[in-house]
């Protein structure tokens, strides 16, 4: 079973960025040993789980083993904490050239080769390496069993259709669910894939669009961050009660300039703002959004309220408290040298002292070890640093702590996974 009242977790977007949830629940998973008994923590805090690009992997990995959310945690730990750019994407000479430069040359010389119609890259980085790990990091075929389990109640993952130009959530349930339609976007219920995964997942330019559909009725989906207006819908529209939202990045700048070049923005600039507009700025936004109608339906008297189709919702938001962009110029030297080359092409420096504002792009890419380490610390820290607020948020009381609390997960949080 899950616990009560039914949590939504919302993992937004941001490529290696994710690096920071996994930070976050891997000390979300210690607070709970300490502070539950076996009993109570063989249920899943999370009910309701909802995922958008590298989030809707982590989303998924989760919720396929929501009978076991210790050990799931853990495994999604040692992926992220061993991680190397070359189980996401060709990072070899060979791999970089085949796809990242013939893009730039298709931009640089396009006229020319628009006229033998031979080359035809469709992305910066050919992502091929990331189906390999998700047959071994997803098992997408357990799902049913933990939907009959009420282990979970549902999943959701968005995508965003080039071919509709419509943004997508796809969803599954253990019970009966209508789907829903706004403007721009509308919900569809089906059986999660890994192509729904690639497809979330396929940051625009830089990794291959992904195609979703039967032989008659196909469309190519891309990142689930791009049109997406309001990120929280999902989860509230799948009945979650309260919301945990873990983001990619600031939520809010401290006051005061930051130091700025009088150079013209590189290409790594422009695009590192372009990325930060789609991953970023919607789930800042719909969070104000949430907590503006919060405080208006407190206004209300009780007979207006009961008017009205909206509801409060309790939320706690954990978001980096450092600029990841900061972080990732200092590990700039760490990505494979074939992909330097290819950034350092569109403007981003070798180094810290170096990175022209380029860093931006490259914390999206960084699927390196000491980065993503470094994001996982960082999570953990923040998830200490509010240690009451995390505990008031789940009605986690210290009064059921026993002396076992601090020990190894039972033995049926081990999973029968191979890590990647």
């Amino acid at each position: 079973m899950y616990e009560t009242p039914l949590t939504g977790l919302v993992l937004s977007g941001g490529g290696a960025r994710a690096a920071y949830q996994v930070g976050v629940l891997r000390a979300i998973a210690r607070l709970r040993r300490e502070v539950l008994n076996p009993r109570e923590r063989l249920r899943n805090p999370f009910g309701i789980i909802v995922g958008t690009s590298a989030g809707a992997i982590n989303a998924a990995a989760l919720a396929c083993h929501a009978d076991r959310f210790e050990g799931a945690v853990e495994v999604l730990a040692k992926v992220w904490d061993g991680f190397r750019a070359e189980q996401i994407y060709r990072a070899d000479s060979l791999g970089v050239i085949r796809s990242g430069a013939q893009w730039l040359t298709m931009l640089s010389l396009g006229w020319l080769i628009a006229r033998w119609r031979r080359l035809r890259p469709r992305s910066l980085l050919d992502n091929e390496p990331l189906h390999g790990l998700l047959e071994r990091m997803v098992p997408v075929q357990r799902l049913p069993m933990v939907f009959a389990r009420r282990q979970l109640h549902a999943l959701a993952v968005t995508a965003s259709s080039y071919t509709s130009g419509q943004h997508i959530t796809f969803f599954d349930a253990g019970v009966p669910l209508d789907p829903w339609m706004r403007s721009q976007r509308r919900a569809v219920r089906t059986s999660i894939t890994h192509a729904h995964l690639l497809a979330s997942s396929a940051i625009p330019f830089v990794f291959p669009a992904t195609r979703i559909g039967a032989e008659q009725d196909t469309s190519w989906y891309g990142d689930g961050s791009m049109r997406q207006t309001a990120p929280l819908s999902p989860a509230i529209h799948l009945g979650a009660q309260r919301l945990l939202i873990i983001g990619a990045g600031r939520m809010h700048e401290p006051p005061g300039e930051r130091s700025t070049s009088n150079g013209y923005p590189s290409l790594a600039q422009i695009a590192g703002h372009a990325m930060a507009n789609i991953f970023l700025d919607a789930l800042a936004v719909d969070v104000e959004r949430m907590q503006r109608i919060n405080r208006t339906l407190a206004l209300l008297p009780d007979e207006a309220r009961l008017d009205t189709p909206l509801r409060p919702m309790e939320s706690l938001v954990i978001a980096p408290s450092q600029r990841l962009d900061d972080i990732a110029a200092r590990h700039l030297q760490c990505l494979p040298a074939p992909v330097r080359t290819l950034l350092r092409g569109v403007g981003v420096g070798n180094s810290a002292s170096d990175a022209r504002g380029g860093s931006a792009l490259a914390s999206y890419l960084l699927f390196e070890r000491p980065y993503t380490r470094e994001l996982m610390a960082l999570g953990e820290a923040d998830v200490q640093a509010r240690r009451d607020e995390v505990l008031q948020f789940f009605a986690w009381g210290r009064s059921t702590r026993m002396t076992t609390a601090l020990a190894a997960p039972p033995a049926d949080a081990a999973l029968d996974l191979e890590l990647p």
